[in-house]
Formats: structure tokens, sequence, C-alpha cells
């Protein structure tokens, strides 16, 4: 039997971005988001959710960019950090000694330190409650050589993403391989 939770934002996991845009001054800033995912193919788009409050999202209103910074594991306190104080008052930058970037293809810096990072522009916003559903254009996803399998991808091990899980509120790293996809159910019959 399954327990009813009602209408939450409950599900596993949620990915923890950070996501860099530049304010009016060119100052960069820098949040933590849960509420995102890749939401179109062709053209590659990932869409992040954001509160009118958040000093970020005038920053990605203006500058019609921004990017999502993947922090690995070693990373968590500094992107917990990035959610729980505000550009408007704080250099995020400076207070976790974390570099930003100037993107050379997008208006918005990108944190050195991160393993991954995918640079956007905005296409599109959706209004949706509390929140804005912001749709980028993947222009660029940068990954460092350091975390490569041996084919020159992105292996999930070594990025070392954080997961998020909400209304518990805690922070996870990913499991061990458990199977192919596109494969391991072909023994369905």
């Amino acid at each position: 039997m399954k327990k009813s939770f009602g209408p939450k934002t409950l599900v596993y996991p949620t990915p923890v971005w950070c996501i860099g845009s530049y304010d009016k001054a060119d100052r960069p800033n820098i949040t933590t988001v849960a509420w995102g995912g890749i939401c179109c193919s062709k053209p590659p788009c990932v869409t992040v959710s954001l509160r009118k409050t958040r000093y970020a999202y005038g920053n990605i209103i203006q500058r019609r960019a921004y990017t999502v910074n993947v922090p690995s594991e070693k990373f968590v306190k500094e992107a917990d950090y990035f959610g729980i104080v505000s550009g408007r008052d704080v250099d995020k930058f400076a207070a976790t000694g974390l570099t930003p970037v100037k993107s050379e293809l997008v208006d918005a810096p990108y944190v050195q330190e991160f393993p991954m990072v995918m640079e956007c522009r905005l296409v599109n916003t959706f209004e949706m409650g509390a929140h804005t559903q912001f749709v980028g254009e993947i222009i660029d996803v940068k990954v460092d050589e350091g975390v490569l399998d041996e084919k020159g991808l992105p292996d999930i091990q070594k990025v070392s993403p954080l997961v998020y899980t909400p209304e518990v509120r805690n922070y996870y790293g990913i499991g061990a391989l458990i199977g192919e996809a596109y494969s391991i159910g072909k023994g369905i019959k």
C-alpha cells in the first residue's frame, strides 16, 4: 500500500545546480537551485525555476543568459551556502574562495572549480505560480578533462554530482552503476 502525501514537490532525485549570472554592476552572482532539468533535445535546452524574489531572477531577465554549474560532492558546503545567502548582500565568490570565469559565449559567469558547466542563452520564460521557469538553450557544455572517461565523455562517478531530496532537505551523492540504458531492459519478453 502506498501512503498519499498530497500535492508536494516530492520527487527523487532533483539536481543540485548553481546558476551563474551577472548583476547590473557586472558583479558575478551564483545561486543554488534544485528545480531544473533538460527540457528539449533539439535545440538542446535546460530549464531552471526561480522565485522573483531571488537576486538571480532580475540578472537573468536583464542579461538573457545564465550558466548551470554542476558542483561535485567536495563542494557541498559552497553549493549550500550559495542557496542560503543573497547576492544582494554578499559576494558569494569572495566568501567561498571560488573563482568566477566570464563565459566567452553567453553573458554569465561560471565556477572554475566545478567539473561541469552549461552555458545558456535565455529563450523563454513561463510563470508557474511561485516560480518562473527559465528555458535556456545550451550554447556549450564544458567539462574538466579530469572527469572524462576512456571514451572522452563525462564520467558521472568522477563528476560526483549532488542530488537533493525535497521535503527531507538533504544532499546525496550518486550511487554505483546498475545497468546500461537502452540495453538492460531488452531481456524482458
